[in-house]
């Protein structure tokens, strides 16, 4: 049934009202009933849920400030494909409720009816080494393609690259991306472009405010969405402190699967998934594994029929390369093992820390055949990566550093 504006009004007032996060809410709302019967109820009477404070604060006027935010998130509705989905909404997705805190009411640009599909949670480091993102690219497309969602959380490196490849999946299905930031306002602003593709094929969504900018706190909290939305987390690149960690852990509290792609002793993007997957998470090196592994908990989706061309059924995707029309942009690698020249340090960024092939540098460099091997051997020679009796090469790294 759709809402009043009166009701409308107050499931915003209620997320706006200093102080009264989440929990607090929800215990509100199971005191009183609708957050319009919050809001009409007498001091005394809320006092019995909330601090004398608090109290005081949501029986009195709604504040000036407060107000012309409403009246704002109002206008933003009136927009296509703006939505508002509310505890009280059938659109509410039960996964989602059956955390611990979930958020009053998130807001929607897209289709709100895709929050309930079933969903996989991909994260990782935002700056991700070349491997990762295309480990998160392929693993993607991959899942797409047999009938999952993908959920993350817009950011730079393993994020864009997850979307990416759901978009790319030959299925059509729709992928999520969960704002740290009010719905209005793309962040980071280099994403600006996937996030407006990601509207036409699934939704944006956020717990917070119109106009809320990008503050550090915000985005652990943007993770308990993340993995709250999915039936399991899977962990592509992270360090050792990451909010990818956090999004795991919580996967976990929650009762659903947590999946870690181990890597390269020597990267400290591995670290974090080799702490998980000591922790119990669940070591993958294809999509399959992660698809065999929610077959058998009874939690897979019917596979979709693909649209536009057939699925190549014959290759178990693990790391492999996106198309080049469908690459994302990829920050470089931190290799702590920096050089004067420009063209030799960004062939050691792309390198990254795991053995790589000519041919595969070639895809990803863009350069002719003799300017790589140039480059190779100038850094061969100063003893910055080796080549391995394969014919790859691997990059020396310093453990002191």
């Amino acid at each position: 049934m759709a809402m009043s504006d009166e009701e409308r009004y107050a499931w915003v007032r209620l997320t706006l009202e200093p102080g009264i996060g989440p929990v607090t809410a929800r215990h509100l709302l199971v005191a009183f009933g609708l957050p319009q019967d919050i809001f009409s109820a007498s001091a005394s009477s809320l006092m019995k849920v909330v601090t004398q404070k608090q109290a005081l604060q949501l029986a009195g006027p709604v504040d000036p400030a407060m107000h012309a935010l409403i009246e704002r998130t109002f206008e933003w509705l009136a927009r296509p494909g703006h939505h508002l989905v509310t505890l009280a909404d059938d659109h509410y997705p039960a996964l989602l409720l059956d955390t611990a805190d979930p958020p009053s009411l998130l807001y929607v640009d897209g289709d709100p009816g895709i929050l309930a599909q079933p969903n996989i949670a991909m994260v990782g480091a935002r700056s991700a080494t070349p491997g990762g993102t295309d480990n998160a690219f392929a693993f993607a497309r991959h899942l797409a393609d047999a009938g999952w969602g993908i959920v993350s959380g817009l950011a730079q490196g393993i994020d864009a690259a997850a979307h990416e490849g759901a978009l790319a999946s030959s299925a059509a299905l729709p992928t999520i991306a969960v704002m740290g930031t009010g719905i209005n306002r793309v962040y980071p602003a280099a994403n600006k472009a996937l996030a407006m593709r990601i509207r036409e094929r699934g939704a944006l969504i956020s717990e917070l405010p119109l106009d809320t900018a990008a503050v550090v706190h915000q985005f652990p909290r943007r993770n308990r969405i993340v993995a709250g939305l999915s039936r399991g987390v899977l962990v592509v690149e992270a360090a050792q402190r990451s909010g990818s960690l956090i999004t795991a852990r919580l996967a976990g509290e929650n009762g659903r699967e947590v999946f870690a792609i181990p890597g390269s002793i020597h990267s400290p993007l591995s670290r974090g998934c080799h702490a998980l997957i000591r922790q119990g998470a669940k070591l993958v090196e294809t999509a399959d594994d992660i698809l065999e592994e929610l077959s058998r908990s009874g939690s897979a989706p019917v596979a979709p029929t693909p649209v536009g061309r057939k699925r190549d059924t014959s290759r178990n995707v693990a790391a492999g390369d996106p198309p080049a029309q469908a690459r994302v942009a990829r920050p470089p690698v931190a290799a702590g093992n920096l050089i004067a020249d420009p063209g030799q340090q960004r062939l050691l960024d792309t390198m990254g820390h795991d053995p790589v092939s000519m041919e595969l540098l070639l895809v990803r460099l863009g350069i002719s055949v003799g300017e790589l091997a140039g480059q190779l051997t100038e850094l061969e020679m100063l003893g910055k990566i080796v080549r391995l009796p394969d014919g790859r090469y691997l990059q020396r790294v310093n453990h002191l550093q």
